[in-house]
């Protein structure tokens, strides 16, 4: 760590910055997935001007996990982008951006008007705004690019729900919509396959989608950003029809139709096949065991592979074959072909449910018995049963091999993989190895599940001083429903009496269908700010479109804290608790009231007539109230999110409160009143000589102060003063530590962890 740098390395250093990935026009640069993102429409644009192209681009969609940060990162390259011809605008929703990027391809229909050659889209979305967005996909795929535009649609996957309502899988979706599926597995495929599917979709007409995931797109390496680093190849195999394949106007949906169904996929086809996308990593003459994968599960193949032992040179004598797939959809026959001639068996390794497998299984089916191999994935083979697939099996799931829900690992692979080896037959010195080495894998998940520390239950909480503390509070004797955003936790939270949840738009609007056939006459339906920017206002207007007794929550927070703290409202001045005011006025709700934590900033405020402001102290008779209205109510629960408060406090651009709570624990009787007025994460218990007692983590309070609601002699509030700074140890003398020795630099060949304290 301390040897002196090599003078080109010094000299390199010397002028590094972090804008590097964006600015530099070749070489190599760090970067996360997402960033990889916002380089490739300028890649393209570089690309372009070198071909003696004039385009620019266009960039929309809606943020969301495993993309939630993309906007944002957008935004921060805003002067990179504009450079190069790129506009970015976020959708109000993801069909919207969808339909915006769809105009980007119309421009070719008025050629007297155009400032440029053409211009490429991109739109972005999480699984479940694909799923919104397939009507417009559908249409603008059947529809066509423009011959120097092309589009990818850029779907952000999360296979564990690890932040999701469900897990989800947008390639089918993709593949219903007739658009071809990339998979990158690296940051640098990002970039790669991003070009690629770039020039298919200019070269077939369709769009291209490109499926990403948290694993691939939420890590970080060095990659080339050289421009030449991706040769493209024009299929010379492929005869374009009369007209070509481009959009048109006017176009009728069946001609539409046959043009995408007989020509556009098929170059696509043609386009990968030409361009090598899909192809063999190892691969031999008398190779018998095939391995097909992609995306995220070929790297864990490759890991499994090595955590089996069986390295590149022992997996060739061995006769292991194994095949990187870039395009999950449609497969292309003659590379798969050429991949399964002369196996004895394929393993299908894809996460969640089969896409590659089925179009596998397709290709090779009028294979003749003798040279056809087996094709296994998802479900393994029942011994002496040869009668049909798993869809012919009572309940096949009781015979997984690869599962479909929830994700694979490195280790479930690694079992697969043993598993079929043996059934074929290798060396007893490799079975012995195999064996050894699962067993460490079962020994390592063994330890990890009987290590555990009993922390007690933990379950996800609010932030402290989340307003949504207060504002999901009902009161007795009623019920509420959640939807999407950070207060979907209030179903967690047992005396909430808040259940179930819909999609992003649709909250409250299951009421609809029970208020018939309910003896319940009312409940509360809990509506975040972003939510009803995107989509959530006409989930209101059903309710009041069916005549439902019901009060809608809109938790205006003045930030979508969850993915960043975006403001709410895509457009510069953000939306406002007035502007929802009026659309609400305007949609006819029975009556309206905002219920704030400062009522003040509203004197002299010009409110739509009827509407009154609150303080927040009132939530609970203002509901009482509103419960007993016929009609659809609502409550604008005004109060900016804590996350957001301490952001803008550390960027100076929010005031600190001049007043600080704490807890006399020798005056605590330790009652908990306090936790149960603010449901707050800061008051903690503290043990003491005289028993459990309360006190207040100063480092994560954020200052609601909705604590000392309750009356409680032992809360101290100071005004002026500052919290007491902990003296810092004096350092030592650096000098009479010993030297450090230089490290010994190990021969990095393939992957190599390294613990950085």
């Amino acid at each position: 760590m301390n040897a002196p740098l090599p003078e080109h390395i010094r000299r390199a250093l010397e002028t590094v910055t972090l804008d590097d990935k964006y600015s530099l026009p070749q070489g190599r640069a760090f970067m996360s997935g997402v960033q990889a993102l916002v380089r490739l429409p300028m890649l393209q644009r570089q690309r372009d001007a070198i071909a003696g192209l004039n385009t620019a681009g266009f960039i929309s969609g809606y943020r969301g996990s495993p993309l939630g940060g993309y906007d944002q990162a957008l935004w921060a390259a805003k002067k990179h982008l504009a450079a190069n011809n790129i506009v970015f605008q976020p959708g109000v929703n993801e069909e919207l951006g969808a339909t915006a990027v769809w105009g980007t391809q119309q421009l070719d229909l008025y050629p007297d008007s155009k400032k440029f050659d053409g211009v490429f889209g991109i739109w972005y979305g999480k699984g479940p705004g694909v799923d919104r967005c397939s009507d417009v996909f559908k249409h603008a795929n059947m529809a066509g690019t423009s011959r120097h535009g092309g589009v990818i649609a850029i779907a952000g996957d999360d296979h564990i729900s690890k932040s999701s309502t469900a897990p989800h899988q947008s390639d089918h979706i993709f593949k219903a919509c007739g658009l071809p599926v990339f998979f990158p597995s690296t940051v640098q495929e990002i970039l790669d396959m991003g070009l690629h599917a770039f020039a298919m979709s200019r070269f077939s007409g369709v769009w291209s989608g490109m499926k990403t995931i948290q694993e691939v797109v939420e890590s970080s390496s060095s990659i080339s950003v050289d421009p030449d680093r991706v040769n493209i190849v024009m299929p010379e195999d492929f005869a374009m029809p009369p007209g070509g394949l481009h959009i048109r106007w006017p176009d009728a949906p069946l001609e539409q139709e046959a043009r995408l169904m007989d020509y556009k996929w098929y170059a696509a086809l043609a386009y990968i096949r030409a361009n090598k996308l899909n192809y063999n990593v190892l691969a031999g003459p008398q190779d018998r065991f095939g391995i097909i994968s992609s995306g995220k599960a070929f790297n864990d193949t490759r890991q499994a592979l090595i955590d089996l032992g069986l390295d590149d040179d022992t997996c060739r004598q061995l006769g292991i074959r194994l095949h990187k797939v870039n395009v999950v959809w449609p497969l292309e026959a003659t590379i798969t072909r050429d991949f399964a001639q002369g196996l004895q068996e394929i393993l299908v390794v894809e996460e969640k449910r089969q896409v590659i497998e089925y179009q596998l299984k397709e290709e090779l089916y009028n294979w003749r018995s003798d040279v056809r191999p087996n094709v296994l994935g998802k479900f393994d083979e029942v011994p002496g049963d040869n009668s049909g697939g798993e869809w012919s099996m009572p309940n096949p799931s009781q015979n997984w091999l690869l599962r479909p829900k929830a994700d694979l690992t490195p280790a479930i692979i690694a079992r697969a993989i043993a598993k079929r080896l043996k059934k074929l037959g290798v060396s007893d010195d490799i079975v012995a190895r195999m064996d050894a080495r699962l067993a460490v894998i079962d020994a390592r998940e063994k330890g990890m599940a009987e290590q555990t520390v009993d922390t007690g239950e933990r379950a996800p909480w609010f932030c402290s001083g989340c307003p949504h503390n207060t504002s999901t509070r009902v009161p007795e004797g009623s019920r509420a429903v959640a939807g999407i955003g950070c207060h979907y936790m209030v179903n967690w939270m047992p005396d909430r009496n808040t259940s179930t949840f819909t999609q992003m738009g649709g909250e409250g609007v299951t009421w609809v269908g029970q208020q018939p056939f309910t003896t319940d006459k009312h409940i509360f339906a809990n509506l975040g700010d972003g939510t009803y920017f995107h989509s959530g206002l006409l989930a209101i207007r059903q309710s009041i479109a069916a005549g439902t007794n019901i009060t809608y929550k809109v938790l205006y927070n003045d930030a979508v804290a969850m993915t960043g703290g975006q403001q709410v409202g895509e457009r510069p001045e953000g939306h406002s608790v007035l502007q929802i005011m009026h659309s609400l006025q305007a949609e006819g709700v029975v009556k309206l009231v905002i219920v704030t934590d400062e009522p003040e900033k509203y004197d002299g405020v010009k409110l739509a007539e009827g509407v009154t402001v609150h303080h927040r102290d009132e939530l609970d008779r203002i509901q009482r109230e509103m419960r007993e209205i016929a009609g659809c109510t609502t409550i604008i629960y005004d109060q900016t999110c804590a996350t957001e408060k301490r952001r803008r406090r550390k960027r100076g651009t929010l005031a600190t409160p001049d007043k600080t709570v704490v807890i006399n624990e020798l005056v605590c009787e330790g009652c908990g009143d306090c936790s149960v007025q603010s449901n707050c994460l800061s008051v903690e218990p503290v043990e003491t000589d005289f028993g459990r007692k309360r006190r207040i983590n100063q480092s994560t309070c954020n200052k609601d102060y909705s604590c000392v609601k309750g009356f409680c002699p032992s809360f101290v509030t100071v005004e002026g003063g500052k919290l007491k700074k902990p003296k810092k140890d004096k350092k030592g003398d650096l000098s009479t530590l010993p030297p450090i020795p230089e490290p010994v630099l190990p021969v990095a060949e393939q992957a190599w962890g390294i613990v950085v304290a």
